[in-house]
């Protein structure tokens, strides 16, 4: 991680203490005020209408969250389509695209490369992007990635994913927190879905269950996690997750939650002796490449060296240094709330 994004998560989140960096919460809070009137006056336009919502003619899911930063939309994204998809329907993924200026970005590689047959359209307009999908491919149903604050376009299902790791984004609103609109906005929300529930204790959960319901009474509550399957690499072979067992491991990634994955490799059983991180979406450069082959170049033989599927996919290697190189690869899995999810899954399509 950056010096400038440690720096940044360590005052919102109130780890530094003194003075300094109480007055600097100060003035990030006021500069947060202009933003959230900006965000809620915005809402109120698409609420009162002013603001028109496109509607489509098949049926729009919505997969997004309330904060910066990652909450594991990639996984479940991956989970919606191809539920869809083993379903017999066609389906479309619809995405931003943030950080693809080279090309497709990070997620949309995984995503073609652990989905092939489902095509994964990005770029600013997501109405023109529904159109091509429904003219040109002839898509039956639509996968909106990231769509919670893109009300552009109309959804018949409103999924919003919260990390139970740090559901709220320290509290505030963007610049002083991660917040990307107020948690009030969850009473527009058709299903909540907390990740990396397994990460957090039991009575955590139900105290994030029990502040969700207070925002929205009657809203259905599920619970995932990012289930590892295997390690994969560069050139597709895979090996088993037990290699990982009681080895030590050097593990790198450009996330918006590195934490994240830091604990899902501890919890494989491995000792992650080196832990490096990079920005989200990180385009890797070739110094940045030569800075990691110098990286392991100081590490011990027996050291296990593995990334994420996101950041394989962009460094398309399989050794740095000549040592292999692995990517966790992890697929969604449901621990409460899969049977209500799939059912609103099926309701949304029988029902257009």
């Amino acid at each position: 991680m950056t010096n400038a994004r440690v720096t940044y998560h360590a005052l919102v989140s109130g780890q530094r203490r003194g003075l300094w960096p109480s007055l600097q919460r100060v003035g990030l809070c006021l500069a947060s005020l202009p933003y959230g009137w900006a965000v809620r006056f915005r809402n109120r336009l698409y609420d009162w209408g002013r603001m028109r919502s496109h509607a489509v003619s098949v049926p729009v899911i919505s997969v997004g969250n309330l904060t910066l930063g990652g909450t594991g939309k990639t996984p479940f994204v991956e989970y919606v389509a191809r539920f869809y998809s083993e379903q017999g329907f066609r389906v479309a993924i619809l995405s931003r695209g943030y950080g693809n200026s080279a090309g497709s970005n990070d997620e949309a590689l995984v995503l073609r490369e652990n989905l092939p047959d489902v095509p994964h359209l990005q770029g600013a307009d997501r109405v023109t992007l529904a159109s091509a999908a429904i003219e040109e491919l002839e898509s039956e149903v639509l996968v909106l990635d990231d769509g919670f604050q893109h009300r552009r376009l109309r959804r018949d299902l409103d999924v919003v994913l919260i990390d139970a790791t740090n559901p709220w984004g320290h509290g505030h609103l963007f610049p002083r927190g991660l917040l990307r609109e107020p948690r009030a906005s969850l009473r527009r929300a058709d299903m909540v879905v907390l990740t990396r529930s397994d990460q957090v204790p039991a009575e955590q959960r139900k105290g994030i269950r029990a502040f969700i319901h207070r925002i929205s009474a009657a809203v259905p509550v599920a619970e995932t996690t990012h289930q590892p399957i295997d390690l994969l690499n560069g050139d597709g072979l895979g090996q088993p997750l037990s290699v990982l067992k009681e080895r030590p491991v050097a593990a790198f990634c450009g996330l918006g939650n590195p934490e994240a994955f830091r604990q899902t490799i501890l919890l494989l059983g491995a000792d992650v002796c080196e832990f490096r991180t990079f920005p989200d979406h990180h385009p890797y450069s070739r110094s940045d490449v030569e800075d990691l082959r110098n990286w392991v170049r100081q590490l011990a033989m027996d050291c296990l060296i593995v990334t994420t599927q996101k950041d394989l996919v962009k460094l398309r290697l399989s050794k740095l240094d000549g040592r292999e190189l692995f990517a966790l690869r992890i697929r969604l899995q449901f621990r409460a709330g899969q049977e209500a999810f799939d059912q609103k899954l099926l309701s949304v399509v029988r029902c257009k």
